[in-house]
């Protein structure tokens, strides 16, 4: 069987390749035999997330220092494919562990905030958890009503957030609070909350179209008291922080994009191969063969993009612009080669028998996720009217 796997043009070295084989063997090991089962209960399997520290996957990009793998994001990339190419679900909570809270407490957390932290999240014995989008504040962050007002050495934390990747399991989530006024970019603080600590809980868990393995849920704040050991960075910088946290997730969810795609494809691959009408395979058709080719390019193409993302990423250049267009580009091809695939499928594709329904379902969030496909337009834009 022709797997897509085999037909990318471009290697980004052996260490890549050991790594992608191992998120592939961990997936097939830990994750295959249980995905319709986690799907159909929306089931949050944190054991497997635990699993995954073990293998190093929940610190990626985290120094080993910090008891993290080390690793660059063409290694990072990969392990987020592998996963999500078996369950999209699972790609999804290792990326946003990743990219979202780990990542935001290693890039603005001060040393000491590091060594306290770091290395519980990125071996995986911790699970993160991060907030920013509120219900009438999703696109419009700097519109927030979570407030934080400063009582001497501590906070008072009030508000609710939602659609929180972890917002109900999480051991530890980064929030970031409004303590200035409404739509003030430098009004904005970050803050890590630990699980237990009064006035941090949940709420509604919500019940999705896709991704159900990943819990989304709400995060309440009821007079929750932090110290202010407990801030990252300078007060009223979260809003900036969270937005270059978002430059590297939204390489994040172009990996989880390229995994689902890829997913879909393999599975198209396989069924046209093996499903005959008029006594051939209907891969031999020139619709179901032109439809294979459209997706192998796209699916091609958002890699080259995501790839060099991450490239531009480990050099520490500016991702803002190719990190959205990677997210664009790749999340929407992502839904053109899930649709594609379940018409492949013909009524089979309709079926929970068979892995392209699910993917057809998981694919839409890749859209809407971490900014959807109009603001990734909107910032693209913007950034060329800069130069």
């Amino acid at each position: 069987m022709f797997e897509f796997e085999n037909a990318v043009s471009v290697s980004y070295g052996e260490t890549t390749d050991l790594v992608a084989d191992s998120a592939k063997n961990f997936s097939e090991q830990f994750i295959r035999p249980y995905v319709m089962e986690w799907d159909e209960s929306q089931y949050f399997p944190i054991e497997a997330l635990k699993k995954a520290g073990k293998f190093g996957f929940m610190g990626v990009l985290i120094p080993e220092i910090y008891g993290g793998s080390g690793m660059g994001y063409h290694e990072y990339i990969a392990i987020i494919e592998e996963i999500s190419k078996v369950d999209p679900s699972i790609g999804l909570s290792v990326a946003a562990h990743n990219s979202l809270a780990t990542q935001h407490i290693y890039l603005f957390g001060n040393e000491e905030q590091r060594m306290k932290w770091l290395p519980k999240l990125a071996t995986g014995d911790w699970i993160g958890a991060w907030g920013l989008t509120e219900y009438n504040t999703g696109s419009d962050a700097k519109g927030m009503n979570a407030t934080a007002k400063r009582q001497g050495d501590h906070w008072v934390l009030n508000g609710t957030k939602n659609f929180i990747t972890h917002g109900k399991s999480c051991d530890l989530a980064v929030v970031i609070f409004r303590n200035g006024e409404k739509g003030d970019s430098h009004g904005m603080t970050s803050f890590v909350i630990e699980k237990g600590t009064p006035g941090f809980g949940s709420g509604k868990v919500e019940n999705k179209l896709g991704m159900r393995a990943s819990e989304t849920a709400e995060m309440i704040f009821d007079n929750c008291i932090i110290p202010d050991s407990n801030r990252l960075g300078a007060v009223g910088e979260g809003f900036i922080q969270s937005m270059k946290i978002l430059d590297g997730g939204r390489i994040s969810i172009a990996a989880l994009s390229l995994g689902i795609a890829k997913g879909a494809f393999d599975a198209s691959v396989k069924y046209a191969k093996e499903r005959k009408q008029f006594g051939k395979p209907i891969g031999t058709f020139q619709g179901i063969s032109f439809m294979l080719a459209d997706m192998a390019t796209e699916i091609e193409a958002a890699s080259l993009i995501t790839h060099q993302a991450g490239e531009d990423k480990n050099q520490g250049k500016n991702v803002t612009q190719i990190g959205a267009m990677a997210k664009l580009f790749a999340s929407e091809a992502c839904v053109k080669v899930a649709n594609n695939a379940v018409q492949i499928h013909g009524g089979y594709g309709f079926t929970k028998d068979f892995p392209v329904e699910k993917f057809f379902r998981d694919s839409k969030l890749c859209t809407i996720g971490e900014g959807t496909s109009e603001i990734q337009k909107l910032v693209i834009a913007r950034n060329l009217m800069k130069s």
